[in-house]
């Protein structure tokens, strides 16, 4: 089973403090804070970490999703945006993606996505929220 690993340090209250976000395997380590969590800031955030990984999780599943039915992809590059209201609760997911897969057709394509968008770890993670997706096949 594999364990992944991140930390997260704050110093301070939550609005005027900072803290620092570091993955385990140390490729990045990044400070956080109350304006880039809630307003507008220059550091990460946790939400923005939850999207990269929805992001990255969502394309690698595509890929194999694709790779398995014969459709080897060229590229997909895929965003996420998590959404939140007004009182700070995540509300949802939505996933954009744009691929490149020679010899696919759209219905084919998007009964994949889909696919990968439901059985991806990150989107079973999250399954209690709302995620959405949109598709671009070039």
């Amino acid at each position: 089973m594999a364990i992944r690993t991140s930390t997260a340090v704050w110093k301070g209250s939550s609005r005027e403090g900072s803290g620092t976000l570091r993955l385990g395997s140390g490729v990045f380590e990044g400070p956080y804070d109350w304006r880039s969590r809630f307003e507008q800031g220059p550091t990460t955030n946790p939400e923005e970490l939850i999207a990269a990984a929805h992001a990255g999780c969502f394309s690698m599943a595509l890929a194999s999703d694709l790779t398995k039915a014969g459709h080897v992809p060229a590229r997909i590059e895929t965003s996420a945006e998590v959404l939140m209201d007004g009182s700070k609760t995540i509300t949802g997911v939505a996933l954009s993606t744009a691929a490149q897969v020679p010899g696919i057709d759209e219905k084919t394509f998007l009964e994949i996505a889909e696919g990968a968008k439901k059985n991806c770890p990150v989107s079973k993670a999250l399954r209690a929220l709302e995620i959405t997706l949109s598709t671009k096949l070039a």
